[in-house]
């Protein structure tokens, strides 16, 4: 049962494969590509400069002067102020006013200049804020390709591995038949060929995890088809260790690397806005001008009156010779009619135009007392600038030792490849002299696993030092600013 078990899923193996070439392959710069253009925090470090970049346009505009026109309409009842006599009356009327403003300052200490340059430095700094993050996500795009690909070598190796247990198992069981070896050795070679499809599914598992983390990465959806391209890892070129050596790519880096690019330009922003906070404690000068006009027309219609003489008001005056002299008040009717709605709107042109008024005028603002706002502002934007110098000192100290940390671990890598290298071959030989010691009849089936089973150790460890040691090689490469190829 088991061994039909295992038949199957050998069999099925070349189906798989099949299945797999069916999709298309990408290969490390293609996933590279695609994640820079679809990651999350790439798309997020990008509406970051977007909103740098309006800033910036928004300081630009600041220089121009402001403009601003008004208007209101509306009905008029009880006392109020006659808008066209400035007089107050008791009547119901239609008004409208109009207004027009602008002011631009002409003086301000460079506090609009220097802001400008602030806004401008740090629409530069979210651009390398968006190199980061693209740097970022290579970085674990290429970790992720070569688990993927380490997998992929792990699931030839347990392959091969099965081939050969397979092959023991037809060399033994016509032993078996012929009476030169028990049936015990038979069996034991069926647990072995039991384990070695057991692993052969693990690698397989780990394979198709790693491949649904990188799709993960990428953005990609989990059920669409995805494989990617397969490399010689033998033929991956890497750059020798003598010409990635720590302090000269530490050096380069500081120049090259979007981090401490960014930090210097924020550091160029926090000096200029320390500027604009030291100009929000001096003058400021400004020219504005304004035009106005207005319209108003009662309901009420004055069409003329009629004189009905003089009344006596009780009230007197004495003139120089003594007389005393009664004030008399005049007796008028006025005549008057009922505007329409329609007729209210009569003499608005002419209206607009007598009442039309124009204004130029000259604004000295001074700054005594804010209640420490404008102080404090300066005091805390010297303070953000210290703190972007000291984010820039931690940066630059945390690069040096990533730099230094990856260079150590390339070089641990290389030990590392080199005695796999020396551990496959005597694991080799001691697999090589205990077939043919087995086939002779003068070794166990036991001790024929044991040395096989070393020798697949070997090869699976060989294959995760060969990956670990191009990446690392690799990440001493994109220090130098060489980006990330395979």
């Amino acid at each position: 049962m088991i061994r039909r078990i295992i038949l199957i899923t050998i069999c099925s193996l070349p189906i798989l494969l099949n299945a797999q070439n069916k999709v298309e392959k990408w290969d490390l710069r293609k996933c590279v590509d695609y994640a820079m253009q679809h990651n999350i925090s790439v798309k997020q470090a990008d509406i970051q400069a977007r909103i740098a970049a309006l800033q910036l346009k928004q300081a630009k505009l600041n220089k121009l002067p402001t403009a601003n026109l008004s208007t209101g309409l509306g009905l008029q009842f009880g006392t109020s102020i006659n808008r066209a006599t400035n007089v107050y009356s008791d009547e119901q009327a239609l008004y409208q006013n109009f207004q027009f403003s602008s002011n631009m300052q002409l003086y301000n200490f460079g506090r609009i200049k220097n802001n400008i340059l602030s806004q401008q430095y740090n629409a530069e700094a979210s651009l390398q804020d968006i190199a980061k993050a693209s740097n970022d996500a290579a970085l674990s795009v290429t970790t992720y390709y070569l688990q993927v690909l380490s997998a992929s070598e792990q699931i030839n190796i347990s392959s091969l591995q099965i081939n050969q247990t397979q092959e023991q198992i037809n060399i033994t069981n016509k032993k078996v038949l012929a009476g030169t070896l028990p049936e015990l050795s038979l069996a034991e070679l069926e647990a072995q060929l039991a384990t070695d499809s057991s692993n052969y599914v693990a690698a397989k598992t780990n394979y198709d995890q790693s491949l649904l983390m990188l799709k993960g990465l990428l953005n990609l959806d989990a059920a669409l088809p995805f494989d990617i391209e397969v490399p010689n890892i033998d033929k991956i070129p890497v750059e020798p260790i003598t010409a990635l050596q720590p302090e000269p790519l530490y050096q380069l880096a500081l120049t090259t690397q979007p981090t401490q690019k960014g930090n210097e330009l924020r550091i160029k922003a926090a000096e200029k806005n320390v500027l604009v906070s030291k100009a929000s404690m001096y003058p400021v000068v400004s020219m504005g001008v304004n035009l106005s006009s207005n319209f108003y027309n009662s309901f009420n219609n004055y069409t003329g009156y009629t004189f009905n003489g003089y009344t006596a008001t009780g009230a007197y005056v004495i003139d120089k010779n003594g007389n005393q002299l009664s004030l008399l008040s005049p007796d008028y009717t006025i005549q008057q009619s009922r505007r329409s709605f329609n007729q209210l709107w009569d003499g608005w042109g002419e209206q607009l135009k007598h009442n039309f008024g124009q204004g130029i005028g000259f604004n000295i603002s001074v700054p005594l007392f804010n209640n420490g706002q404008a102080k404090i502002g300066y005091e805390q934007s010297k303070l953000n600038l210290k703190s972007y110098t000291l984010q820039q000192e931690q940066a630059n100290s945390k690069l040096k030792q990533d730099i230094y940390t990856a260079y150590n671990n390339a070089i641990n890598a290389y030990q590392k490849l080199t005695s796999g290298k020396k551990s496959i071959e005597t694991s080799q030989k001691a697999y090589d002299f205990a077939v043919k010691r087995y086939q002779n009849g003068l070794l166990t089936t036991i001790d024929l696993l044991t040395n096989q089973n070393n020798l697949l150790r070997a090869k699976m460890q060989q294959v995760v030092n060969q990956f670990d040691y191009v990446f690392k090689m690799k990440l001493l490469e994109f220090y130098k600013g060489q980006g990330l190829k395979l």
